[in-house]
Protein backbone atom coordinates (compact mmCIF):
# COMPACT_ATOMS: atom_id res chain seq x y z
CA UNK A 1 0.00 0.00 0.00
CA UNK A 2 1.01 3.71 -0.59
CA UNK A 3 1.05 4.98 2.69
CA UNK A 4 2.74 8.68 2.08
CA UNK A 5 2.80 10.55 5.58
CA UNK A 6 1.33 13.51 6.47
CA UNK A 7 2.51 17.18 6.03
CA UNK A 8 4.09 17.12 9.20
CA UNK A 9 1.52 19.56 11.26
CA UNK A 10 -0.08 16.07 12.92
CA UNK A 11 1.34 12.96 13.77
CA UNK A 12 -1.46 10.79 11.32
CA UNK A 13 -2.73 11.73 8.20
CA UNK A 14 -5.77 9.61 6.29
CA UNK A 15 -5.89 8.24 3.24
CA UNK A 16 -8.61 6.72 0.95
CA UNK A 17 -7.37 3.04 -0.21
CA UNK A 18 -9.21 0.08 -2.08
CA UNK A 19 -9.90 -3.60 -1.14
CA UNK A 20 -6.98 -4.26 -2.94
CA UNK A 21 -4.83 -2.32 -0.79
CA UNK A 22 -5.75 -3.78 1.94
CA UNK A 23 -3.84 -7.06 1.15
CA UNK A 24 -0.69 -5.60 1.96
CA UNK A 25 -1.91 -3.89 4.77
CA UNK A 26 -0.86 -5.76 7.83
CA UNK A 27 -3.24 -4.27 10.24
CA UNK A 28 -6.65 -4.59 8.61
CA UNK A 29 -6.49 -8.51 10.03
CA UNK A 30 -7.02 -7.00 13.62
CA UNK A 31 -9.65 -4.75 12.69
CA UNK A 32 -12.60 -4.42 14.85
CA UNK A 33 -11.37 -7.53 16.37
CA UNK A 34 -13.07 -7.41 19.75
CA UNK A 35 -16.73 -7.03 17.94
CA UNK A 36 -18.61 -9.84 16.74
CA UNK A 37 -18.44 -7.86 13.07
CA UNK A 38 -15.37 -7.94 12.26
CA UNK A 39 -12.39 -7.71 9.87
CA UNK A 40 -14.33 -10.49 7.70
CA UNK A 41 -17.41 -9.31 7.72
CA UNK A 42 -17.11 -5.62 6.24
CA UNK A 43 -15.56 -7.95 3.56
CA UNK A 44 -18.53 -10.02 3.37
CA UNK A 45 -20.76 -7.35 2.61
CA UNK A 46 -18.71 -5.46 0.58
CA UNK A 47 -18.16 -8.98 -1.70
CA UNK A 48 -22.52 -9.65 -1.41
CA UNK A 49 -24.28 -6.36 -0.82
CA UNK A 50 -23.15 -4.48 -4.34
CA UNK A 51 -26.16 -2.77 -5.52
CA UNK A 52 -26.19 0.27 -3.91
CA UNK A 53 -23.12 0.81 -2.59
CA UNK A 54 -19.59 2.05 -3.31
CA UNK A 55 -16.64 0.50 -0.91
CA UNK A 56 -13.45 2.07 0.48
CA UNK A 57 -11.49 2.83 3.42
CA UNK A 58 -9.68 5.16 5.36
CA UNK A 59 -6.42 4.53 6.34
CA UNK A 60 -4.87 6.22 9.16
CA UNK A 61 -0.99 6.48 8.90
CA UNK A 62 1.34 7.82 11.10
CA UNK A 63 4.37 10.30 10.48
CA UNK A 64 6.74 7.11 9.31
CA UNK A 65 4.70 5.68 6.58
CA UNK A 66 2.80 2.79 8.30
CA UNK A 67 -0.75 2.33 8.46
CA UNK A 68 -1.73 2.09 12.12
CA UNK A 69 -5.92 2.16 11.79
CA UNK A 70 -8.86 1.07 9.10
CA UNK A 71 -11.79 2.72 9.03
CA UNK A 72 -14.07 1.07 6.33
CA UNK A 73 -16.88 3.72 4.75
CA UNK A 74 -18.94 3.41 1.73
CA UNK A 75 -20.84 5.92 -0.98
CA UNK A 76 -24.40 5.83 -2.28
CA UNK A 77 -27.22 8.12 -3.23
CA UNK A 78 -29.50 8.90 -0.31
CA UNK A 79 -32.60 9.94 -0.07
CA UNK A 80 -32.82 11.75 3.55
CA UNK A 81 -36.20 11.75 4.05
CA UNK A 82 -36.31 8.03 3.72
CA UNK A 83 -38.34 6.61 6.50
CA UNK A 84 -40.16 9.65 7.49
CA UNK A 85 -43.92 9.01 7.29
CA UNK A 86 -45.00 10.96 3.87
CA UNK A 87 -47.37 12.55 5.46
CA UNK A 88 -44.56 14.68 7.51
CA UNK A 89 -42.93 15.88 4.31
CA UNK A 90 -45.68 16.40 2.05
CA UNK A 91 -44.06 19.56 1.00
CA UNK A 92 -41.41 17.31 -0.23
CA UNK A 93 -42.81 15.58 -2.92
CA UNK A 94 -44.19 19.23 -4.62
CA UNK A 95 -40.56 19.96 -4.28
CA UNK A 96 -39.44 17.09 -6.59
CA UNK A 97 -41.93 17.63 -9.18
CA UNK A 98 -39.42 20.28 -10.14
CA UNK A 99 -36.27 18.87 -9.03
CA UNK A 100 -37.12 15.42 -8.47
CA UNK A 101 -33.44 15.17 -6.74
CA UNK A 102 -34.30 17.72 -4.11
CA UNK A 103 -32.99 15.97 -0.72
CA UNK A 104 -31.65 13.15 -2.51
CA UNK A 105 -27.47 13.61 -2.07
CA UNK A 106 -24.38 11.57 -2.58
CA UNK A 107 -23.56 10.58 0.93
CA UNK A 108 -20.06 9.38 2.19
CA UNK A 109 -20.93 6.61 4.66
CA UNK A 110 -18.53 5.75 7.45
CA UNK A 111 -19.31 2.65 9.31
CA UNK A 112 -20.94 -1.15 8.29
CA UNK A 113 -23.46 -0.82 5.21
CA UNK A 114 -25.04 -3.99 7.03
CA UNK A 115 -25.16 -3.16 10.59
CA UNK A 116 -24.04 -0.45 13.10
CA UNK A 117 -20.63 1.16 12.70
CA UNK A 118 -18.03 1.26 15.13
CA UNK A 119 -14.54 3.00 15.54
CA UNK A 120 -11.46 1.77 14.07
CA UNK A 121 -9.04 0.23 16.80
CA UNK A 122 -5.63 -1.35 16.57
CA UNK A 123 -4.09 -2.43 19.87
CA UNK A 124 -1.68 0.22 19.72
CA UNK A 125 -3.65 3.20 18.70
CA UNK A 126 -6.54 4.07 20.94
CA UNK A 127 -10.14 4.97 19.01
CA UNK A 128 -10.23 8.28 19.71
CA UNK A 129 -6.95 9.30 18.17
CA UNK A 130 -7.98 7.86 15.12
CA UNK A 131 -11.54 9.94 15.17
CA UNK A 132 -9.24 12.56 15.45
CA UNK A 133 -7.37 12.57 13.00
CA UNK A 134 -10.69 11.64 11.04
CA UNK A 135 -12.33 14.52 11.77
CA UNK A 136 -9.90 16.65 10.70
CA UNK A 137 -9.52 15.61 6.98
CA UNK A 138 -12.94 13.62 6.31
CA UNK A 139 -14.43 16.76 4.54
CA UNK A 140 -11.69 17.41 2.33
CA UNK A 141 -11.83 13.50 1.03
CA UNK A 142 -15.85 13.65 0.99
CA UNK A 143 -15.48 17.02 -1.33
CA UNK A 144 -12.81 14.50 -3.51
CA UNK A 145 -15.07 11.74 -3.88
CA UNK A 146 -18.18 14.29 -5.09
CA UNK A 147 -20.08 13.58 -2.18
CA UNK A 148 -22.56 16.10 -0.63
CA UNK A 149 -23.38 14.81 2.85
CA UNK A 150 -21.00 12.80 5.52
CA UNK A 151 -22.81 10.67 7.85
CA UNK A 152 -21.10 8.39 10.91
CA UNK A 153 -24.14 5.60 10.38
CA UNK A 154 -25.28 3.99 13.84
CA UNK A 155 -22.32 4.00 15.99
CA UNK A 156 -23.29 3.16 19.80
CA UNK A 157 -23.94 5.31 22.39
CA UNK A 158 -20.44 4.34 24.23
CA UNK A 159 -18.58 6.39 21.53
CA UNK A 160 -19.72 9.71 22.08
CA UNK A 161 -16.73 11.42 23.87
CA UNK A 162 -14.14 10.05 21.08
CA UNK A 163 -16.58 11.10 18.53
CA UNK A 164 -16.98 14.97 20.24
CA UNK A 165 -14.43 15.70 17.61
CA UNK A 166 -16.75 15.45 14.74
CA UNK A 167 -19.28 18.08 16.75
CA UNK A 168 -16.48 20.38 16.73
CA UNK A 169 -15.77 19.72 13.37
CA UNK A 170 -19.27 21.06 12.09
CA UNK A 171 -21.25 17.84 12.27
CA UNK A 172 -24.86 17.39 14.57
CA UNK A 173 -25.25 14.34 16.53
CA UNK A 174 -28.84 12.94 15.80
CA UNK A 175 -30.15 9.36 17.31
CA UNK A 176 -30.97 6.52 14.91
CA UNK A 177 -33.64 4.30 15.14
CA UNK A 178 -32.32 2.79 18.38
CA UNK A 179 -31.30 -1.22 19.31
CA UNK A 180 -32.69 -2.64 21.86
CA UNK A 181 -31.42 -4.71 25.21
CA UNK A 182 -32.77 -7.30 26.98
CA UNK A 183 -31.39 -8.77 30.17
CA UNK A 184 -31.43 -12.69 30.10
CA UNK A 185 -29.37 -13.91 33.39
CA UNK A 186 -31.79 -15.55 34.70
CA UNK A 187 -32.16 -19.38 35.75
CA UNK A 188 -34.79 -20.20 33.36
CA UNK A 189 -37.51 -18.83 30.71
CA UNK A 190 -40.09 -18.88 33.30
CA UNK A 191 -37.85 -17.20 35.96
CA UNK A 192 -36.92 -14.46 32.98
CA UNK A 193 -40.98 -14.06 32.59
CA UNK A 194 -41.73 -13.80 35.80
CA UNK A 195 -39.55 -11.49 37.04
CA UNK A 196 -38.89 -9.23 33.74
CA UNK A 197 -42.25 -9.13 32.58
CA UNK A 198 -45.62 -7.43 34.03
CA UNK A 199 -48.80 -9.41 34.58
CA UNK A 200 -50.84 -8.03 31.61
CA UNK A 201 -47.89 -9.06 29.24
CA UNK A 202 -47.26 -12.73 30.49
CA UNK A 203 -51.06 -13.37 29.96
CA UNK A 204 -50.53 -11.38 26.41
CA UNK A 205 -47.45 -13.55 25.86
CA UNK A 206 -49.35 -16.85 27.11
CA UNK A 207 -52.45 -16.15 24.80
CA UNK A 208 -50.56 -15.59 21.49
CA UNK A 209 -48.55 -19.13 22.44
CA UNK A 210 -51.61 -20.95 22.66
CA UNK A 211 -52.19 -20.22 18.80
CA UNK A 212 -49.62 -22.69 17.71
CA UNK A 213 -50.48 -25.44 20.66
CA UNK A 214 -51.05 -28.60 18.68
CA UNK A 215 -48.57 -27.65 15.67
CA UNK A 216 -45.85 -29.75 15.55
CA UNK A 217 -43.13 -27.02 15.18
CA UNK A 218 -39.59 -27.55 16.33
CA UNK A 219 -36.18 -25.02 16.20
CA UNK A 220 -32.75 -26.38 15.57
CA UNK A 221 -29.27 -24.79 15.59
CA UNK A 222 -26.83 -24.65 13.04
CA UNK A 223 -23.69 -22.28 11.95
CA UNK A 224 -24.43 -23.05 8.04
CA UNK A 225 -27.32 -22.43 6.00
CA UNK A 226 -25.45 -22.85 2.64
CA UNK A 227 -27.84 -26.21 1.70
CA UNK A 228 -30.91 -24.51 2.61
CA UNK A 229 -31.12 -20.82 1.28
CA UNK A 230 -33.55 -21.85 -0.92
CA UNK A 231 -35.59 -21.90 2.09
CA UNK A 232 -34.12 -19.23 4.46
CA UNK A 233 -33.88 -16.29 1.85
CA UNK A 234 -38.07 -16.22 0.51
CA UNK A 235 -38.41 -15.64 4.40
CA UNK A 236 -36.14 -12.92 5.04
CA UNK A 237 -37.22 -11.51 1.44
CA UNK A 238 -41.20 -11.59 3.02
CA UNK A 239 -39.96 -9.59 6.14
CA UNK A 240 -38.07 -7.20 4.31
CA UNK A 241 -41.13 -6.25 2.16
CA UNK A 242 -42.81 -5.50 4.80
CA UNK A 243 -40.64 -3.56 6.88
CA UNK A 244 -41.79 0.24 6.65
CA UNK A 245 -37.82 1.59 6.80
CA UNK A 246 -35.52 0.00 5.01
CA UNK A 247 -32.36 -0.12 4.23
CA UNK A 248 -29.86 -2.63 3.03
CA UNK A 249 -31.38 -5.55 0.95
CA UNK A 250 -29.46 -8.60 1.89
CA UNK A 251 -28.73 -11.08 -0.41
CA UNK A 252 -28.22 -14.75 -0.58
CA UNK A 253 -24.55 -14.87 -0.62
CA UNK A 254 -24.58 -12.60 2.20
CA UNK A 255 -26.26 -15.42 4.15
CA UNK A 256 -23.94 -18.13 2.21
CA UNK A 257 -20.92 -16.46 3.10
CA UNK A 258 -21.62 -15.70 6.73
CA UNK A 259 -21.75 -19.97 7.20
CA UNK A 260 -18.61 -20.57 5.20
CA UNK A 261 -16.20 -17.73 6.97
CA UNK A 262 -18.24 -16.74 10.12
CA UNK A 263 -18.97 -19.83 11.90
CA UNK A 264 -17.47 -18.78 15.34
CA UNK A 265 -19.82 -15.63 15.42
CA UNK A 266 -22.83 -16.70 13.86
CA UNK A 267 -25.47 -19.12 14.66
CA UNK A 268 -28.86 -19.84 12.81
CA UNK A 269 -32.09 -20.95 14.75
CA UNK A 270 -34.33 -22.55 12.58
CA UNK A 271 -38.47 -23.29 13.49
CA UNK A 272 -39.89 -26.08 11.48
CA UNK A 273 -43.72 -27.02 10.99
CA UNK A 274 -43.66 -30.39 9.85
CA UNK A 275 -41.03 -30.76 7.49
CA UNK A 276 -41.37 -26.82 6.03
CA UNK A 277 -39.49 -24.16 7.53
CA UNK A 278 -41.82 -21.49 8.82
CA UNK A 279 -39.35 -19.07 10.40
CA UNK A 280 -35.83 -18.24 10.96
CA UNK A 281 -32.74 -16.05 13.02
CA UNK A 282 -29.92 -15.19 12.26
CA UNK A 283 -27.85 -14.45 15.45
CA UNK A 284 -24.09 -13.15 16.20
CA UNK A 285 -22.32 -13.78 19.31
CA UNK A 286 -19.95 -11.28 21.58
CA UNK A 287 -18.60 -12.42 24.38
CA UNK A 288 -21.84 -13.21 26.61
CA UNK A 289 -24.35 -11.19 24.62
CA UNK A 290 -26.37 -12.72 21.93
CA UNK A 291 -27.02 -10.36 19.00
CA UNK A 292 -30.46 -10.98 17.13
CA UNK A 293 -29.48 -9.28 14.01
CA UNK A 294 -32.09 -10.69 11.37
CA UNK A 295 -35.27 -13.08 11.13
CA UNK A 296 -37.27 -14.49 8.44
CA UNK A 297 -41.27 -15.64 8.66
CA UNK A 298 -43.48 -17.94 6.42
CA UNK A 299 -46.59 -15.31 6.52
CA UNK A 300 -48.75 -17.65 5.02
CA UNK A 301 -48.40 -19.46 8.92
CA UNK A 302 -46.51 -16.77 11.02
CA UNK A 303 -49.96 -14.27 12.06
CA UNK A 304 -52.22 -17.16 11.83
CA UNK A 305 -49.74 -19.05 14.77
CA UNK A 306 -48.30 -15.80 16.17
CA UNK A 307 -44.80 -17.75 15.34
CA UNK A 308 -43.29 -14.23 16.52
CA UNK A 309 -44.22 -15.10 19.79
CA UNK A 310 -42.63 -18.92 19.34
CA UNK A 311 -39.78 -17.16 18.10
CA UNK A 312 -38.81 -15.02 20.97
CA UNK A 313 -39.83 -17.67 23.96
CA UNK A 314 -37.16 -20.18 22.22
CA UNK A 315 -34.59 -17.86 21.52
CA UNK A 316 -34.74 -16.61 24.91
CA UNK A 317 -34.96 -20.00 26.33
CA UNK A 318 -31.75 -20.97 24.01
CA UNK A 319 -29.90 -17.77 25.44
CA UNK A 320 -30.64 -18.60 28.90
CA UNK A 321 -29.70 -22.18 28.37
CA UNK A 322 -25.84 -21.09 26.17
CA UNK A 323 -25.45 -18.75 29.77
CA UNK A 324 -25.86 -15.58 27.97
CA UNK A 325 -26.26 -12.82 29.59
CA UNK A 326 -28.66 -10.37 27.31
CA UNK A 327 -29.99 -10.54 24.18
CA UNK A 328 -29.37 -7.48 21.94
CA UNK A 329 -31.96 -6.82 18.95
CA UNK A 330 -31.57 -4.78 15.73
CA UNK A 331 -34.03 -1.74 15.93
CA UNK A 332 -38.02 -1.57 14.59
CA UNK A 333 -40.56 -3.73 16.19
CA UNK A 334 -40.41 -2.16 19.41
CA UNK A 335 -43.94 -2.54 20.76
CA UNK A 336 -43.32 -6.67 21.65
CA UNK A 337 -39.93 -5.73 22.55
CA UNK A 338 -41.68 -2.40 25.36
CA UNK A 339 -43.80 -5.57 26.72
CA UNK A 340 -41.37 -8.01 27.13
CA UNK A 341 -38.75 -6.20 29.45
CA UNK A 342 -36.52 -4.69 26.20
CA UNK A 343 -34.73 -1.20 27.35
CA UNK A 344 -33.30 0.91 24.22
CA UNK A 345 -29.76 0.73 23.40
CA UNK A 346 -28.64 4.16 21.37
CA UNK A 347 -26.93 4.19 18.57
CA UNK A 348 -26.09 8.16 16.67
CA UNK A 349 -26.00 9.34 13.35
CA UNK A 350 -23.55 11.90 12.50
CA UNK A 351 -24.07 14.51 10.08
CA UNK A 352 -22.52 17.31 7.70
CA UNK A 353 -22.95 18.94 4.89
CA UNK A 354 -19.38 19.55 2.58
CA UNK A 355 -20.81 22.93 2.02
CA UNK A 356 -20.07 25.45 5.16
CA UNK A 357 -23.33 27.65 3.67
CA UNK A 358 -25.67 24.51 3.68
CA UNK A 359 -24.54 22.87 6.95
CA UNK A 360 -26.32 25.16 8.84
CA UNK A 361 -29.76 24.44 6.94
CA UNK A 362 -28.72 20.89 7.51
CA UNK A 363 -28.90 21.34 11.08
CA UNK A 364 -32.06 22.99 11.38
CA UNK A 365 -33.68 20.81 9.04
CA UNK A 366 -32.03 17.40 10.77
CA UNK A 367 -34.46 17.11 13.83
CA UNK A 368 -37.38 16.74 11.43
CA UNK A 369 -35.79 14.37 9.30
CA UNK A 370 -35.74 11.96 12.36
CA UNK A 371 -37.81 8.36 12.23
CA UNK A 372 -37.27 8.43 15.76
CA UNK A 373 -39.20 11.84 16.77
CA UNK A 374 -42.15 10.20 15.18
CA UNK A 375 -42.16 6.92 16.81
CA UNK A 376 -44.55 6.68 19.66
CA UNK A 377 -43.65 3.58 20.88
CA UNK A 378 -40.18 4.51 21.48
CA UNK A 379 -41.31 7.56 23.78
CA UNK A 380 -42.51 4.49 26.32
CA UNK A 381 -39.62 2.93 27.14
CA UNK A 382 -38.18 4.17 30.61
CA UNK A 383 -34.36 4.94 29.07
CA UNK A 384 -35.88 7.30 25.97
CA UNK A 385 -34.13 10.24 27.16
CA UNK A 386 -30.72 7.77 26.42
CA UNK A 387 -31.50 8.44 22.82
CA UNK A 388 -30.71 12.18 23.11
Amino acid sequence: MDTRAGSGKTPFSVEVVSRDDLKSCAVWPSMFAPERKDHRYYEIVEDALTDRFEYRYFAIVDDSGKTRAIQPFFLIDQDIVEGVRPEYVRWVSFVRRINPRFLKLRTLMVGCSAGEGHLACAHDLPAAVAAESLSREIVKHARALGADLIVLKEFPARYREALACFVKAGFTRAPSMPMTMLNVDYESFDAYASKAISGNSRRHFRKNLKAAEGECIRMSVTDDVSAQLDEIYPLYLQVYERSKLRFEKLTRDYFRQLSVRMKDKVRFLLWHRGNRLAAFGMFMIQEDQLFSEYLGFDYAVALDLHLYHYVVRDMTTWAIECGFKGVRSSGLNYDPKLRYGHRLDPIDLYVRHVSPLLNPVMKLALPWLQPVRYDATLKKFPNYGDLW
